[in-house]
């Protein structure tokens, strides 16, 4: 069943139809249709555009379309065009005349408008729900490990000291600011195209402020033409989601690094690794290598929209069409690829012993020696190549600052004294970094309690 068949006197094309059609990919938008519609037609009611018992009549047809969907008794079928007339035959087929009333005062364009956004609210607060619960796992390992140490990097290279707790940190507020992003997209889309038509309003005297409210939008969109030719909304939702596997990506490549048998910081959960099917010793990271991966889909999703949009004049064209199936596909990837993250960090162990022995060994309390000598007078910069010098000492002696003797470290400036191993000890190191934001577990329980207050 064809909506619009009217003006035509030919069939169209089997190619063109198949090549027209959504009803496979919208489908997904069955309750999103159905619930516009019940919305639609009791205002409908309330208005007089049809009467009471006509929109009650039209109301329980659609409740029992989406029972049967819903359980399996109606099976959407493929022979339409898209999920709108399917709806619209079906409930044709059972109610008689009184179904063909629900399009009245409404377009297929503000239609596909409103089923979309509904959708995408939804899938908004599904991913923000992941998050947080990805944010709770990462919220108890930084509780566990404030005084695990382990090596800060820059440029991949041993920097300074720091703790699990104070690393893992830096995940969590990059994924608190992805939930903020999700916040405000919520709060700007959540406005009700239904009641704009095809692009200029209707005749018909719609209560839009009604629809809205009954489909819990803020209010109704202020402008017919952008109502249906707006995809801003999806556009900031999959910046945001490429935001979020960005984010999932850098960490999954810290994850791999970890994993390495020259890092052996972490040990992954068998049930979150695979074998070689020719090596035997092999535990490969397959979860974090496939997040890493998984990441330039959703980019793709993001520029293909963008890409459909930039050239696309007002008001709605069958290209926005396109929107569709890449942003579907991208919300599913983030949601599994947040859900399986969450599992594997959640059940990874961590080699205290290893990383503690790396942060020693790379050289990442020199800033704290250098620091030793500043309090002991000498000028940063002249403190700075000194202990350039006791690096270089180490690196040709195989050992790190710790193993010096007192007597080398006069060698090459006397004013060391036997309190240089308190100063650069990792214990030290860390804890005297106070102020909030830094990694000594004073600082760490103060974010930590803000961090718990935030996921209250």
């Amino acid at each position: 069943m064809k909506l619009w068949g009217g003006r035509f006197t030919k069939e169209t094309d089997k190619l063109v139809n198949n090549f027209n059609a959504s009803i496979s990919f919208d489908q997904k938008f069955y309750k999103q249709d159905i619930t516009g519609s019940l919305a639609h037609v009791e205002m409908l009611g309330k208005q007089g555009i049809i009467t009471e018992a006509e929109s009650l009549e039209i109301q329980k047809g659609l409740k029992a379309i989406l029972f049967d969907i819903e359980t399996g008794l109606l099976e959407i079928s493929d022979e339409y065009e898209d999920i709108h007339s399917f709806v619209e035959a079906t409930l044709i087929e059972r109610t008689g005349d009184v179904g063909k009333k629900l399009h009245t005062g409404r377009s297929r364009n503000d239609q596909v408008a409103l089923d979309m956004k509904l959708y995408t609210r939804d899938e908004v607060l599904a991913v923000d729900e992941e998050l947080k619960e990805l944010l709770q796992v990462i919220l108890r390992i930084m509780k566990e490990n404030t005084e695990t140490y382990m090596p800060g990097f820059t440029h991949l290279q041993k920097a300074q000291p720091v703790t699990i707790a104070h690393h893992f940190g830096a995940y969590f507020e990059m994924f608190k600011r992805d939930r903020s992003r999700l916040f405000d997209i919520h709060e700007r889309m959540n406005y009700c195209p239904l009641g704009a038509g095809a692009l200029a309003g209707t005749t018909y005297p719609l209560d839009r402020e009604l629809t809205a409210k009954l489909l819990g939008f803020a209010g109704p969109t202020l402008n017919s033409m952008d109502s249906v030719s707006d995809r801003d909304y999806l556009i900031e939702f999959l910046s945001a989601l490429s935001t979020i596997m960005m984010h999932l990506s850098r960490f999954s490549e810290e994850i791999i690094i970890w994993n390495s048998n020259e890092y052996r910081f972490i040990e992954l959960d068998d049930a979150y690794s695979t074998g070689s099917s020719i090596m035997p010793q092999k535990k490969n990271p397959d979860i974090a290598e496939l997040v890493r991966g998984k990441t330039g889909r959703v980019y793709g999703a993001l520029v293909s929209l963008l890409t459909t949009m930039k050239g696309i004049p007002l008001a709605y064209n069958k290209d926005m069409q396109e929107d569709k199936e890449f942003t579907f596909d991208a919300i599913d990837t983030v949601k599994g690829c947040v859900s399986l993250f969450k599992g594997m960090i959640d059940t990874m162990k961590f080699n205290n012993t290893n990383m503690e022995a790396s942060a020693k060994n790379g050289f990442t309390n020199a800033t704290d020696a250098a620091d030793y000598l500043v309090k002991n007078g000498i000028p940063f910069r002249d403190a700075h190549g000194i202990v350039g010098q006791l690096v270089l000492f180490c690196i040709e002696k195989n050992i790190s600052l710790d193993d010096m003797t007192l007597a080398e470290y006069k060698t090459i400036c006397p004013v060391f004294k036997e309190d240089i191993y308190e100063a650069i000890s990792l214990k030290t190191c860390v804890e005297k970094r106070l102020t909030i934001g830094a990694p000594s577990p004073t600082a760490m329980n103060q974010v930590i309690k803000i961090c718990e207050d935030y996921l209250k």
